[in-house]
């Protein structure tokens, strides 16, 4: 899931005290126990450990767990090759759920793979891990635009 991020594709020097603010001031993140464990220019892990007011009726993540995930760890990628006066939002994101996230936590990595001016693309990938194995649970692909802020 490795891109090569260019100098180029960096325009905030500031680049990961940004991103880490954008996480940090999402309050459903705080109230999910979302942490952003990695960072890099454009990319993001985020990590979701498993508690029960995080599962659906059998007992295993719910899939809107996953797709939070999905969304925001390709924000926080995006976020990552912004400009310093601009904000990221999601213009569009999809989520496969392929199988169901029986695990001890969740992990989301998300890579940019066409930075742009106004508009990044980035792909997704959701593991169920326990015991330090991973089994691959669902993939996004999403859309993020760069607004300027208000």
């Amino acid at each position: 899931m490795e891109r090569t991020m260019y100098p180029g594709d960096i325009r905030d020097p500031n680049w990961e005290k940004s991103a880490r603010e954008i996480f940090q001031a999402q309050g459903l993140m705080a109230y999910l126990g979302i942490e952003l464990q990695a960072l890099r220019p454009g990319y993001a892990m985020l990590v979701a450990p498993y508690r029960p007011e995080l599962s659906q009726q059998a007992g295993f993540f719910h899939g809107g767990v996953m797709a939070t995930l999905v969304d925001n760890s390709g924000g926080i990628a995006s976020g990552t090759l912004k400009a310093a006066d601009q904000d990221v939002l999601a213009a569009e994101f999809k989520i496969n759920l392929l199988r169901p996230g029986i695990g001890e936590r969740l992990v989301a990595e998300a890579q940019v793979v066409r930075p742009g001016r106004t508009l990044t693309v980035a792909r997704m990938e959701v593991f169920a891990e326990t015991d330090g194995k991973r089994t691959l649970c669902a993939i996004g692909q999403g859309t993020y635009a760069y607004v300027d802020r208000a």
